[in-house]
């Protein structure tokens, strides 16, 4: 029983960083957001980078990294943005052109999250309003465009790496082997492993890598499951109607399944267990989110494999810790209001009137963002 109590608290105190910088867009994040998280590498830094949307006008500095893309301006880096590729829609360049400086390229980045269409435009920052031509031919705004595409594709080619993926093709029909990921390595193959999820149980075959952990039914492959370490919340061992079992809970942003493995005789069991604590504690300090092992085995990316990845400056601009303490927890509606798509979900039918019960009246419905209480403040009081 102590043992048991001992190798409860040891997968206990195995924690995996919770990984939410490629999923979300934040508008002026905190310090902390802002700082790479394991296993995020900087993909390029561009310097003299404009986010004209929303700050027009302010010079800032573009990160590319395997996950999110981060604009900060350099005047305030508390203003900032960081953008996850699993929100961008599409990645694409337009040519714009004004009195000022003439024709010129932007990026146009159109994204998605929690049902709110945000469009996002980048170009460089010219303070004599000349756009400046690189060496290869291409101006700055079309080395963006064609490098983050690059990157957002090694991205969503490489989702087994970040995500739990069920009754996915992940075993050959030839052979039963299982389709490896770049630059994974299969560590065992455990054959007899029960899952759990039914009254009766299914019987199959786990594999366990340095990335995840597979297990499919031997009758029928399809019925499967494919778990990486980074959405794996814990791992113990405990009582169960089926005796003592292997369980693996994984991380609320999957839905926080509760999967259970049984394994005979109980022996096969720890040594699978003690197996399994090991590679999770490796990957919590070091996790491979896939990215960058894709782009060194794409031909598109090869141009890319040269990138001196530990020599590349921060992608956070030093920030006085006191320029936050003043700072409005809740994000500036006017802001997120400023990158809101046209054909924004969230500010469809806004011409619909509704009724307000605060006033008594109809009245256009509020925009995403916003309340009613902040449309009265519009104009600061003394």
């Amino acid at each position: 029983m102590n043992a048991n109590v001992g190798i409860i608290k040891q997968s206990e105190n195995i924690r995996s960083e919770p990984l939410w910088q490629d999923r979300d867009i934040r508008f002026d994040a905190s310090l902390k957001d802002l700082q790479l998280r394991k296993g995020e590498r900087i993909v390029k830094v561009f310097d003299s980078i404009e986010d004209t949307k929303g700050n027009s006008g302010d010079e800032g500095k573009l990160t590319i990294t395997s996950i999110r893309l981060i604009w900060q301006s350099k005047t305030k880096p508390r203003i900032n943005l960081t953008i996850g590729f699993n929100c961008i829609t599409s990645v694409t360049s337009r040519t714009l052109h004004n009195k000022l400086r003439g024709k010129y390229d932007a990026l146009y980045l159109m994204t998605k999250v929690g049902g709110t269409r945000y469009e996002f435009i980048f170009t460089r920052f010219e303070r004599e309003g000349m756009t400046v031509i690189e060496s290869d031919g291409l101006t700055t705004a079309l080395q963006i465009t064609h490098l983050l595409s690059r990157v957002c594709r090694a991205y969503s080619c490489t989702k087994p790496f970040r995500d739990l993926k069920l009754r996915s093709t992940l075993v050959t029909l030839q052979g039963k082997q299982l389709k490896i990921l770049p630059s994974e390595q299969i560590y065992n193959k455990i054959n007899g492993v029960w899952n759990l999820s039914s009254d009766q149980g299914n019987l199959g075959t786990m594999h366990i890598t340095n990335i995840r952990i597979v297990w499919h039914a031997n009758m029928n492959e399809l019925f499967n499951l494919s778990l990486p370490y980074i959405q794996i919340n814990c791992i113990r061992i405990r009582e169960s109607k089926f005796g003592i079992a292997l369980v693996i809970e994984s991380s609320e942003a999957t839905g926080g399944y509760v999967l259970g493995f049984r394994l005979d005789p109980i022996e096969r069991l720890h040594s699978v267990y003690n197996e399994l604590i090991n590679l999770y504690s490796v990957h919590a300090n070091n996790p491979n989110l896939g990215v960058e092992a894709f782009l060194s085995v794409d031909g598109e990316a090869r141009k890319f494999d040269d990138i001196e990845y530990d020599k590349q400056p921060s992608a956070v601009t030093s920030i006085d810790q006191n320029e936050f303490l003043d700072e409005v927890k809740e994000s500036n509606p006017d802001v997120i209001a400023s990158y809101l798509a046209e054909n924004s979900t969230s500010i469809e039918n806004d011409n619909q009137p509704i009724y307000c019960s605060q006033l008594g009246l109809a009245i256009e419905k509020i925009k995403d963002g916003f309340t009613l209480e902040s449309l009265w403040n519009v104009v600061p009081t003394n």
